[in-house]
């Protein structure tokens, strides 16, 4: 016989063992127990025996309106920004958070009362009152400037505008009206620099001397030094210039030009608080050569433009020109010289000066130029003669050369009489 194998063949599949299904019901889950907290009983202290008003309140009652409120009364609660983003849920609901009382910061507790603090109106900046709460947004329109109307803007004439802006300015010394008013100063800066412009070409034409510079080097600012003044208005209420050899500032006699409204305006020059050498040269002159001086003064030009009109006489015209200068005068002799000097009244002097006042009317309109023009060339001889005994260039003065002719003189005769 023939030996059959044991093994199975490889097509038969062995059939899947059949998994036993549990019999029963659901596992059913068991509620967890909520724990009840509960409060513990403050000790009571044998050395702080407690109050009996308290022990009968209940917890949830009010305290009274005479207990001082506490600090957690007061404590703030700061809002949290809403986000668009979905937050993640919290392990309790809203309806179980605490809830804590906001009470604004502003607010100050009092017994029995609470009082609230509120802020000012808010205020201009310039010491003004809105009458507007704070938060609250104000707008402001700045001002234009004015406009120019019949009479048009020339570069030889000054505007009338320049002379209200100027007046305002006087009435209104202080820097948020000038901040606010600023299109009215740039136009009339504006108008100002083209008639120094012309007054300079002017100038040129009549003293030689004088050069042609730039407007920036002959006007002075209208903002004031207030550093050392009892005046604390911060800006000057005119507009000036000078010429000199080296412009507004230097050591030469110039011409001098202010416009101010209210016929205030002012023409001038000479030799203002100089130094002590050019003081001590004017002085060596006068004591020497008055003579020379005087000359000069009692032209008929200068006389009746800048001094009032006097007639010839010598002694009228010197009166005058020392009461215009004695401002700043001495009241003494200066140093070196006799108390009883023939020419003490003008070695006195400490500027010499020659100045006066032209009405708003000769300014305005086109004949303004011209009438300016006129007073400087009246100027022109003092001028000519206080740079010629000044003279801080080097050159000699003609005081020193006349005082080295006669010092030569003097040796001469000495030599002969020898």
């Amino acid at each position: 016989m023939t030996r059959q194998s044991a093994r199975l063949s490889s097509g038969a599949k062995p059939t899947p063992a059949h998994k036993r299904v549990a019999s029963g019901s659901a596992i059913a889950t068991s509620e967890t127990k909520r724990t009840r907290t509960t409060k513990a009983t403050p000790t009571k202290s044998q050395h702080f025996p407690s109050n009996k008003a308290e022990e009968k309140a209940e917890p949830g009652e009010a305290s009274s309106p005479d207990a001082e409120p506490s600090a957690s009364d007061f404590a703030e609660s700061e809002e949290q920004p809403q986000s668009s983003e979905s937050e993640p849920e919290d392990d309790y609901s809203s309806d179980n958070k605490p809830k804590t009382k906001k009470i604004s910061a502003s607010r100050t507790a009092t017994k029995g009362s609470t009082t609230t603090k509120t802020r000012d109106s808010v205020g201009t900046g310039n010491g003004e009152k809105t009458g507007l709460g704070p938060g609250t947004e104000v707008i402001i329109k700045k001002p234009k400037a004015r406009p120019a109307g019949k009479t048009p803007y020339t570069d030889e004439t000054l505007h009338p505008n320049t002379f209200l802006f100027l007046q305002d300015l006087k009435a209104n010394n202080n820097r948020p009206w000038l901040k606010m008013n600023d299109l009215d100063f740039r136009q009339a800066e504006k108008d100002w620099y083209s008639f120094v412009e012309a007054i300079t070409s002017r100038l040129v034409e009549i003293d030689d001397t004088v050069p042609e510079l730039p407007v920036k080097d002959v006007i002075f600012r209208i903002y004031r030094d207030i550093r050392f003044s009892p005046d604390p208005t911060p800006y000057k209420p005119h507009f000036s210039a000078a010429w000199s050899r080296t412009g507004r500032k230097g050591p030469y006699a110039g011409y001098y030009v202010q416009v101010s409204p209210d016929d205030q305006s002012f023409i001038g020059g000479g030799l203002w608080h100089p130094d002590a050498a050019p003081t001590a040269a004017m002085r060596r002159s006068i004591d020497r050569h008055p003579e020379r001086l005087k000359r000069v003064l009692t032209e008929p030009g200068l006389r009746k433009a800048f001094l009032k009109g006097v007639g010839k006489d010598e002694k009228k015209v010197m009166k005058a020109f020392v009461a215009s200068n004695a401002e700043n005068a001495l009241k003494t002799k200066p140093k070196g010289y006799e108390a009883d000097h023939s020419e003490i009244e003008l070695l006195r002097l400490k500027s010499y000066t020659l100045g006066s006042r032209i009405p708003d009317a000769e300014l305005l309109g086109p004949g303004g130029l011209d009438r300016v023009a006129d007073l400087l060339a009246c100027l022109k001889p003092m001028i000519t003669f206080l740079n010629s005994v000044v003279m801080p260039d080097g050159q000699e003065s003609d005081s020193e050369v006349h005082a080295s002719e006669d010092e030569g003189a003097d040796a001469s005769d000495d030599d002969t009489e020898d």
